[in-house]
This record gives C-alpha cells, sequence and structure tokens, in this order.
C-alpha cells in the first residue's frame, strides 16, 4: 500500500463537459471573434495616433488603416491564433520611420504641381513646381505608439473577454 490521494471530481463534471464543448469549436470561435475585436481596437488606437500625431496626410493613409479597406491589409487566421493588420500604402514606412527628401546623394531634385495656397498639388508634367532641397524629414511613429497602448490595454482585454466567457459556459 503505497501513498495515494483519492480526488472526488464529480463536482467538477460539467466543468468538464463544457471545456469538451468549448473545444470543439465554440472556445475557437469566441477566440477569433476576440481576436478580430482586438485587431479592430488596434487600427482605432492606430488612427487616433495618426491624427494625435498631426500627420500631414490627404486621408489615404489614414483610410487604409480600415477593416476592408482597398489598401489596408486584414488576414485573419483563427486555427493558426493569427490576425495581421496593416496597409500596403508604401508611403506609410516613411511617415512612421521618418525619410530623406531625395535619394542618398542628391542634393535636391524637382517636383512637378502647382500650389493652391499653402497647399501643393503634385502634378507630373506640369511646368511650374518646388525644389526639394535635400532633409531629414522626421518620422512620427503612430505604429509604435499605438503597440504600446495596445501592449498595455491587453492584459485588461484578455482577463474581461475570459471572465467572460467563463461566466457565460460556466454560469459563475
Amino acid at each position: 500500500m503505497g501513498n495515494h490521494v483519492n480526488f472526488d471530481l464529480s463536482q467538477f463534471r460539467q466543468f468538464f463537459a463544457e471545456l469538451s464543448k468549448a473545444a470543439k469549436g465554440d472556445f475557437k470561435r469566441v477566440l477569433g471573434l476576440f481576436l478580430e475585436g482586438l485587431g479592430n481596437e488596434f487600427l482605432r488606437i492606430l488612427e487616433d495616433e495618426i491624427v494625435r500625431r498631426e500627420v500631414l496626410d490627404t486621408r489615404l493613409l489614414l483610410n487604409s488603416f480600415h477593416k476592408g479597406s482597398e489598401d489596408g491589409v486584414w488576414l485573419l487566421d483563427v486555427d493558426g491564433l493569427t490576425l495581421e493588420v496593416g496597409t500596403s500604402i508604401e508611403y506609410a514606412g516613411y511617415v512612421n520611420d521618418g525619410h530623406w527628401t531625395n535619394e542618398q546623394g542628391q542634393s535636391g531634385r524637382w517636383v512637378p504641381g502647382r500650389w493652391e495656397g499653402d497647399r501643393f498639388i503634385y502634378e507630373p508634367g506640369a511646368d511650374t513646381g518646388m525644389y526639394l532641397k535635400q532633409k531629414w524629414v522626421p518620422g512620427k511613429h503612430y505604429w509604435e505608439s499605438a503597440l504600446r497602448i495596445l501592449d498595455a490595454i491587453f492584459p485588461k482585454l484578455l482577463e474581461a473577454k475570459l471572465q467572460q466567457w467563463i461566466d457565460e459556459y460556466f454560469g459563475t
């Protein structure tokens, strides 16, 4: 006769039945919805940061960070529990990270277009325009800021979702 302990787990029968049900799809569906909600929340934060950091934009960049946007990136894989969000707008990285007004080694370049008040309108082939001198344009770092904000609120979002799921499925 060795050392042993008997545990009566009959009181957890419903809990285990619910876990089994969750493993068959319900939990995956709920987790998928949470992941989608998290992506939407990140896009909302990102848009807020673009506005708050006063990114000069014709709204193309701002509008590209919407689910379903023609220029947006939204790839959700619930089985792999991954969500990829972003934009396919090429200049988004330059605005975020900073950039030189011209390629390295150039002192400047001609940009065809016209001025309307204090706003320059780019027009390929125009006889008028402006000469851009080489200079560094600092990045707005809206992406990193949005990630920091999401990282700060993520634990509370996850805790609230798990508690909601536990309450819903286990009636506590």
